[in-house]
């Protein structure tokens, strides 16, 4: 009952708002959550320490308070997308370069695209959905609270992407005479056991998830990485790279090494940008 009365008087109202309105709430949300309730801070600040060994204190102060506003943005604008319209979303996620893709659609040729927990991914999955000429398939882990999943999958299904549970992925890549594309978001924190796949990520030893490999791998998919930059407020571009067209030619693990230096490159140029909230590192070798 608490979480439909905090949807239908709290959440629905506040995406109804313009974008101006809204990110004086943000930053209304950003003093109470860096300043009072210091939501998850230790974890944060300890994240970007052992990122960035070499960084001064007041840089990692820095890094930190620039994360919190762009995280309130982000909290924000991932309310706007239950009622955002599909021309806001067209004016606000920019595709520098779709013609990459376009010459696979072309061909009817299906491709994997694996970015990360950066910038606004959130708002990519609706974009990618309206704006590529592809049928798009993202991969979720459902919640828990039957009513705030089922609202928040329609939210991210507006404009006509494809969503299924983690449990089932290997479904969508059936019927592949059709053009599809599968994203992925692949740099959260895998269950570990005796056959996880280790790296160096961000100067630490870190388990990483190989499933959007595996698939490449599997159903012989061009692989590429999307990056995602953030014009100014409320405003990203997309562009995406070709990581292999391949996949069987490389070694197994490679694949994701390239997707996982591309993100790192990504997040050294702009740190403040990336999901330091998570628990990155909880699992060591």
């Amino acid at each position: 009952m608490t979480t439909k009365i905090l949807y239908y008087f709290l959440i629905i109202p506040i995406s109804l708002l313009p974008f101006s309105i809204i990110y004086i709430i943000s930053d209304l949300i950003y003093i109470i959550i860096y300043y009072l309730i210091t939501y998850r801070k230790n974890i944060v600040i300890n994240n970007l320490q052992n990122a960035f060994p070499k960084k001064s204190k007041e840089e990692i102060k820095k890094i930190t308070k620039s994360f919190y506003r762009h995280f309130s943005d982000l909290v924000l604008e991932i309310i706007k997308g239950f009622t955002i319209s599909s021309k806001q979303l067209s004016e606000r996620l920019i595709i520098e370069n779709p013609e990459i893709l376009d010459k696979y659609s072309a061909k009817n040729q299906s491709v994997i695209l694996i970015g990360g927990h950066y910038n606004n991914w959130e708002m990519c999955a609706q974009a990618f959905a309206l704006s590529l000429k592809y049928k798009c398939y993202g991969i979720y882990k459902p919640l828990k609270n039957i009513f705030l999943n089922n609202k928040i999958y329609n939210s991210r299904t507006r404009f006509g992407l494809n969503l299924v549970s983690i449990k089932k992925t290997k479904s969508i890549f059936s019927n592949l005479d059709v053009a599809k594309a599968f994203l992925f978001a692949s740099d959260q924190t895998p269950a570990k056991n005796k056959k996880s796949y280790w790296l160096n990520f961000l100067n630490q030893e870190t388990i990483v998830f190989t499933g959007a490999e595996k698939y490449a791998r599997e159903y012989n998919l061009p692989v590429f990485y999307v990056s995602v930059s953030k014009i100014k407020r409320g405003f990203y571009k997309v562009k995406f790279t070709l990581i292999t067209e391949k996949p069987n030619d490389f070694e197994f693990g490679k694949i994701t090494d390239l997707y996982m230096n591309n993100l790192e490159k990504d997040i050294i140029i702009s740190p403040q940008y990336w999901l330091w909230t998570h628990k990155r590192w909880k699992h060591k070798r």
